[in-house]
Order: structure tokens, then sequence, then C-alpha cells
């Protein structure tokens, strides 16, 4: 399908949108492309022309152009609720393992989307229930990962859980994080977890600080269910997706972790590896 509308998404208050915005617009344009773009974008650049919610954005557009960091790309892939429209992302700092297009490889990168002539990936996404007294408290979608994890007080959580129905085991642990491929390289790689291609069907259950020095982080097929209970009475409790929204959860809690339905296109760059990127983003083979 020929794209005919373009949405742009950025992190907000970056200095340099201000000189990356406008003469995009233009370029776009100038090919007849229909540009529109969220509020933030547009209170960057103080225009009210074409502005949507970034929730609004994708119900309207067949690609949208993120630029920014992998937090604006998580944040965006959110907005998209379940919308199969391609992402492309670029860096404009930052470590980036999902943003990797850098900002000269913008124009010939839309060149190639607009002759239908790119390379993409379908990166899977978790749906997450918040369960209490058998009754559905709140659903989430993430991209990277659920995470479970205490509040300011230093004690000792604890986790039971389950894939499949099947018993795995009790987690002491400062906290607990179930991961998709994509978020292998976020906060499971910081905890201590596998890096996993983004084309493996796999989701990670890491721990984080396990107290029990056995708890190793375990890859699972991502057509399990999961569910972990929560088992701390006296502690704070909460539940983050992607680092970024989230709720508090309590003593009994169950949070239950699936593959979604939908997944998350993201446009590659053409000439670059995903071992490439690896190798730039973590130093591999530097000394």
């Amino acid at each position: 399908m020929p794209i005919q509308r373009i949405g742009i998404t950025s992190k907000p208050k970056k200095v340099e949108i201000r000189e990356i915005v406008p003469p995009l617009i233009e370029w776009l344009r100038a090919r007849q492309i229909e540009v529109l773009i969220d509020k933030e974008t547009g209170a960057t650049i103080d225009s009210t022309e074409h502005c949507l919610t970034r929730n609004e954005l994708p119900c309207h557009v067949d690609l949208v152009v993120v630029l920014g960091g992998d937090g604006t790309l998580l944040a965006t892939a959110r907005a998209l609720n379940r919308k199969p429209v391609p992402i492309l992302a670029v860096n404009l700092g930052g470590l980036g393992f999902l943003t990797v297009l850098t900002l000269d490889e913008l124009y010939p990168t839309l060149e190639a989307v607009l002759a239908g002539q790119y390379r993409s990936e379908r990166r899977v996404q978790l749906d997450a229930e918040v369960v209490r007294s058998h009754e559905v408290l709140s659903t989430f979608l993430a991209l990277n990962d659920v995470v479970l994890n205490k509040g300011a007080i230093a004690r000792v959580l604890d986790f039971d859980a389950w894939v499949d129905g099947q018993f795995v085991s009790t987690y002491k642990a400062d906290g607990l994080i179930v991961s998709t491929p994509t978020g292998s390289t976020a906060y499971s790689l910081a905890a201590g977890g596998p890096v996993i291609a983004p084309t493996v069907s796999a989701f990670i259950i890491t721990p984080i600080c396990a107290h029990t020095l056995t708890n190793r982080p375990i890859v699972l097929p991502d057509s399990v269910t999961i569910e972990v209970a929560v088992k701390s009475q006296r502690e704070s409790v909460y539940l983050t997706v992607d680092g970024q929204v989230g709720i508090a959860v309590r003593s009994d809690d169950r949070v239950r972790l699936r593959k979604a339905a939908s997944y998350v296109e993201i446009v590659q760059p053409m000439h670059t590896s995903y071992f490439e990127i690896l190798r730039q983003k973590l130093k591999w083979g530097e000394r």
C-alpha cells in the first residue's frame, strides 16, 4: 500500500527538533505526502497546524517517524494501540538499541520507504493483566518488558511464578523482569539476562538481584502463559511497563502475561545487521 500520510512524534523539548522537523515537513509535502505531528512536537516547533494527540495520530497515518531515543519509540509504540502502522525511528543521542537510524540516514531511508524498497522487522509485544480477587484490575501492552520491583524501602520481595499452569519457583529478589527479545537489551540485560535476537520466538524471566544464587534467567517459548503472584505482604510492589507506565500492586495480586496478537513493525537500516548494531552499542571486541 503506498504511503500517503506520515505522522511525526519526537522527544518533547529536545533542541534539535526545531531544526529537524520544519524542513522534514517541507520535504515530505514536496512529495505530496500529508504530514501530521503530535502535540508535543507541535509545542516544540510553535505550531498548531495538523496537530493530534499521540494516541490519535496512528488512526490517520500510514507511517510514523520517531525523532528521539528508545523512550520516545516505546511511548509511540504504546500509542499505536495495536494498529499495524510501521515506525521509522531516528536516534537523536543516547545508546538507542531500537532507534538505530542516524539523522544522516533519515532522508535516504524515507526515499526508500516511499519507493517501497525498505527492510523492517516485526517485534513481538506482551499482553499483561493484573488480576485481583479473580477480577482483571488493569491491562497493559509492552514492547520491551513488564517489571515487578520494590518501592523506596529496600526489602527483599517474594514472587511465585507459573508457566502454563506449572509451578516454576518462588523468587526472593529485588524484583522480577519478564522481557520480550526486543527488551532483552534493556533492563533484563542490566540484570544479567541474555541477549535474544529479535527474530527468536521467546520470552525471558530475569530476577533482579536474586537472593538465591541458583535463581538464574530462564528463556521460554513465547507460546506460553506466564503468571506471577506477588507474595510480599509488608513491602510496596510496583508493576512497570516499558519503564514508563504502571501501577502499585498488592500481595496476592497476580500478573498474567502472554504474547499479544499485535506487533510493532520497525523500519531497519538497509545495510546494517543486528550484530553490527550490538557490536556498536555494546562495544564488543574493543579493549
